[in-house]
Parts: C-alpha cells; sequence; structure tokens
C-alpha cells in the first residue's frame, strides 16, 4: 500500500485466469523440487530452517504485527508501544531511500531499530519508494532500494536477531509483471554480496498480491538466488483475496514446498474493487503458523484501514477491533519473540480473577469500563475485555491498565462485558462478574448528508454519499434512507449494504463505518443504473430522522 489509493485489479475477472494459472505455478513450487538452502555459517539471527522463520536458537518465529507509516509520520513514535500494548510482536516500519518522499536518514532507522527493541519488537523495515514500479512512474527500482540498504549497512550490522530487510514495498504494479523475476534475484544477490545477513523479505509483483502467479511460479529461483537461504516471501491480501479457496490455495503452494511466507500485508474492509475474506486470512494464518502484519496503524489517506484512529488506541476502528481482538487476531495468537526473553521462569499459576467491572462516560457507541486489579504471583500484564451473550464471548478491548474503552457499539443497545487478566507465562485468570450496559439512543436530527454523482455514462452512473455526524455523540447502528424519483437502482455499494423497493432505499452500514463518531463522517460508493434522467435525491433520514442536507 501507499499513502495514496492503491492500484488494485478487478479481481472477480482475473478468477479465471488464476485458475488456469495455478495448474502452471504449482509446478512451479513443486516439493520435489524444493533443496532447502543451508544457512550461513555466519547466520546467527532470525533464519530460515526448513522452510519456516526461526530465530538464532531456533524456535519459531509467527510474525503477527501491523504496519506502520513511519516515513509519512516520524513524530508518531508512541505507536511502537501502543502496538506491543495490544498484543504484537512485530511491527513492519515504513522507510523511504529518498527517491520518492524524505530519505529515512541512518540516524532515523538506528532510532527506529532502538525502538523496536525497547518496546520488544520485531523490526521488519521496508523500502516504500519501490511501490507499483513499471505502472508507477515516479517509482524506484529494486536495485535503489538495495543501494539504500547496503547504505546503512553499519546501522543494520549486529541487529540480525531483531531486523528482517523487506527489499522494497509492492515492487512491481500490473504492467509486465514477468519483470519482476530478475531484478528480484539481483537485488538480493547484491545484498549478499555487500555483506548483510539479516533475513531478506520480498514482496509480490502486481502491487503486492500476485494475481497473474508470477512469484508463485518463480519462488524457487528467487529463494535459490540466495546462498544463506534466509529469504521469506510476502504476499499482500486485499481484494483479490476475496475467496477461502484462493487464499488457501496461494498459502498452501508455497507451505507444501517448504518455502517461507507470510501475509505482509492485508486488509478486510470492502471497497469497490471487492470484500477480502480476512477471516480465512486469519484462520489459515494461524492454522499453518504463518505470520500476518495487517495495514496499518493509523495515517492512511482513506481512513478505512485506520486499525486506530488518529494513532490513537484507545480510539481502535472496527478494522483495528477484528485485527487486535478478533478469532484469530493478535491478542489470541501472538507470541513475544524468545530473544527478548519469553516467559517468565517458574511462573505457574493463573492470576486471580479482576474485580468486577463498571461502567461510565457511555454514548452511543462506546463505553469506559474500569475494575479492581488481578493479583498473580509473578505479575498482571494486560487484561482483555470480552462482550458476552449467553454461552458466547467475543474479544471488545484490551489493555495493560485496570481501564478500557469499548468501542463501535450500536446506539440504544444493552451490552453484557466481563474481563480477564493474564500474565508474562501466558496464563488466564477465571472470569470476573459482568456489568450490564445500554448505549445512549442517537440524538433525531443530528446528520448532514451531501449526494454526488461522480461520472456518468448511458444508462448507468457512480455516486457517492456522505454521512456527517453533526451532534456531540457517536452514532452507531445506523440505517439511512432515501428515494430515487427516476427509477434509479443500485447495483453495487462499498461502504454500506442497501435494500431498495421501487424507488426507496434503505442503506446499513458495513463493519468499517457501523460507528460515525461526533463531528465525523463516513462515506459510501456506489455504482447504479438510470434511465435518460437522474435526478438526485432531496431528503435524507437518519433512523427515522431527517437530516439536512447539502
Amino acid at each position: 500500500m501507499s499513502s495514496t489509493t492503491p492500484h488494485r485489479p478487478f479481481s472477480r475477472l482475473f478468477t479465471a485466469l488464476a485458475a488456469l494459472l495455478g495448474l502452471v505455478l504449482l509446478g512451479g513450487l513443486a516439493p520435489a523440487a524444493a533443496q532447502e538452502q543451508a544457512p550461513s555459517a555466519q547466520a546467527t539471527g532470525l533464519h530460515i530452517s526448513n522452510g519456516r522463520l526461526v530465530e538464532g536458537n531456533g524456535n519459531d518465529f509467527v510474525m503477527r504485527g501491523v504496519n506502520h507509516a513511519h516515513t509519512w509520520y516520524t513524530g508518531e513514535t508512541q505507536s511502537w508501544a501502543d502496538v506491543k500494548a495490544l498484543g504484537a510482536n512485530t511491527v513492519r516500519v515504513v522507510l523511504s531511500n529518498g527517491h520518492r518522499w524524505t530519505r529515512n536518514s541512518a540516524a532515523d532507522v538506528a532510532a527506529v531499530i532502538d525502538r523496536c527493541k525497547a518496546n520488544r519488537l520485531i523490526c521488519v523495515l521496508e523500502v516504500h519508494d519501490t511501490t507499483g514500479y513499471g505502472e508507477e512512474s515516479a517509482a524506484a527500482t529494486l536495485d535503489q532500494a538495495a543501494d539504500y540498504w547496503i547504505g546503512l549497512k553499519d546501522v543494520l550490522a549486529g541487529q540480525e536477531n531483531h531486523v528482517v530487510v523487506n527489499i522494497g514495498n509492492e515492487p512491481w504494479g500490473n504492467t509486465d509483471p514477468a519483470g519482476w523475476t530478475t531484478p528480484t534475484v539481483a537485488a538480493v544477490k547484491k545484498l549478499r554480496a555487500a555483506g548483510l545477513e539479516h533475513t531478506i523479505m520480498v514482496d509480490a509483483p502486481n502491487w503486492g498480491q500476485d494475481w497473474q502467479g508470477v512469484m508463485r511460479a518463480n519462488a524457487r529461483t528467487v529463494y535459490d538466488a540466495d546462498t544463506t537461504g534466509n529469504l521469506i516471501f510476502s504476499i499482500h491480501m486485499y481484494s483479490v483475496f476475496d475467496t477461502a479457496q484462493e487464499i488457501t490455495d496461494y498459502l498452501n503452494a508455497f507451505v507444501d514446498a517448504k518455502l517461507p511466507l507470510l501475509i505482509g500485508e492485508f486488509g478486510g474492509p470492502a471497497d469497490q474493487w471487492g470484500d477480502p475474506d480476512e477471516d480465512t486470512m486469519l484462520a489459515e494464518a494461524e492454522r499453518l503458523d504463518l505470520g500476518y502484519l495487517a495495514w496499518s496503524w493509523s495515517g492512511n489517506t482513506d481512513p478505512v484501514l485506520d486499525l486506530a484512529t488518529d494513532f490513537d488506541p484507545a480510539r481502535l476502528s472496527a478494522w483495528g477491533q477484528r485485527i487486535f481482538h478478533g478469532a484469530n487476531g493478535i491478542a489470541q495468537t501472538s507470541k513475544e519473540a524468545t530473544v527478548f526473553g519469553g516467559t517468565t521462569p517458574g511462573d505457574t499459576q493463573a492470576p486471580t480473577a479482576p474485580g468486577t467491572p463498571t461502567a461510565a462516560a457511555v454514548t452511543a457507541a462506546s463505553a469506559t469500563l474500569t475494575w479492581p486489579a488481578a493479583t498473580d504471583n509473578v505479575g498482571v500484564t494486560g487484561y482483555e475485555v470480552v462482550r458476552v451473550s449467553g454461552a458466547t464471548e467475543t474479544a471488545a478491548a484490551a489493555s495493560t491498565t485496570t481501564s478500557a474503552t469499548v468501542t463501535g457499539l450500536t446506539a440504544g443497545t444493552a451490552y453484557t462485558f466481563a474481563v480477564y487478566a493474564k500474565d508474562a507465562a501466558g496464563f488466564r485468570s477465571a472470569r470476573s462478574a459482568t456489568v450490564n450496559v445500554t448505549t445512549q439512543s442517537a440524538p433525531p436530527g443530528s446528520c448532514a448528508v451531501t449526494y454526488r454523482v461522480v461520472n456518468e455514462w448511458p444508462g448507468g452512473f457512480q455516486g457517492e454519499i456522505a454521512l456527517r455526524n453533526t451532534g456531540t455523540a457517536a452514532i452507531g447502528g445506523w440505517t439511512l434512507g432515501f428515494t430515487f424519483a427516476d427509477g434509479q437502482t443500485i447495483s453495487t455499494m462499498w461502504g454500506g449494504t442497501p435494500a431498495q423497493t421501487g424507488g426507496s432505499v434503505r442503506v446499513t452500514p458495513a463493519s468499517y463505518t457501523s460507528t460515525v463518531p461526533a463531528g465525523g463522517s463516513v462515506a459510501l460508493g456506489f455504482i447504479g443504473t438510470k434511465g435518460s434522467t437522474n435526478t438526485a435525491p432531496t431528503a435524507f433520514t437518519l433512523n427515522g430522522s431527517a437530516c439536512t442536507t447539502g
């Protein structure tokens, strides 16, 4: 991903092509050809063994973390501590070699590494300037990225236990992606010839999504080019990977061939190109013990992929809640690298249950819970807040203190919450007593709507709706209503789900637009059909109350 909206192919147009390619590409990864490279005698840190990323002591290491856009937000240094507190064991840090954005200096990169180590995070460093080369005219080459890493050799030396070098982000676009293999091999060889001994990470072409299968077909060639064998492949999964079959086929192809792989970036929220199947991505990564790094902590031009709003860990988006607290998410599956000391010897007891939580600062979309601390024979390291519904529990928040704000709630809805404590050894306490919370109802008339036609063509058009919360409390669980006057129909929508009867339309939110913060807004986009006229709707309602229009 870049700081601007990425190029992504229409995934469904390529499904048939991908299926045909798969018959050929499986041969390119055939286990019969999998002759594992022996790590070099000097490789003492993170390295590859039997197709897996391991630490210097041979312990398996599975990345569970996020991407952080450091090069554009160099002042957001608290982000390392924040993602660690939420359970991450790795952070992939966006850097620039100066080709497209401001160059990150040796001193800055050294500070980044120190920050990773201070927060007990493995550091994946990547050059972002290569994004979309061949299609993006401003992009740098992999050779230029390799020169940047060689220029940082003195900074990187001795950090092999803590740093993975991701040569270049998404280093080829959709134009002639077959050209990716040769410069990738050359960049790997150049880094090894310069004496870098770190594990190297290689991104796929097709803006990282490899929908034409070039990396999948040529992975063995690239891997064999590394004389140390310490190379891991990174696939980026966005809207191309919108079915379980596509995800499982791709991941298993590498695993079966004993070629190391992780999901180096991925998104879950739907967009105009498709709806990624993040549930399968997370479930399969956990089943196969493959790493994953979600895009991204905060600061995206389009905030739909921000895990946290304005870099605030107390304001996780629906996407952030899914990644950190959902099934197979970071809180459930992350394990800290043993290079930082691992679990505490002799800790064989779980913490006591936390005290009964109480609720305060309840709004239409959030509530702050506070509880008496748990105790432990060694020490409590954090707390997990869960939503309780009968016999079912759903992760709701995490905290290293005795307070947490649960966000993404629906207005006027009753909830039940409880808290668990955990310690450094991974033991979990018994559950606390529960607390019942009912969120506030959204005040009537606290909305403004802007409607515009983005583009038109014979028989069709693209529309955009901006829904703004003009009130003082967040709005959740909303329904937007309006009416088309000229027989228009919505065929596809992103940001919400439409239900249409005649000209009457009712829209309910997607997971990532379900909460409209006070003073904030969400955007909906759609493709529609029309006749000879295309009059814009003149009135909108939110949960039955009229909105102002503009």
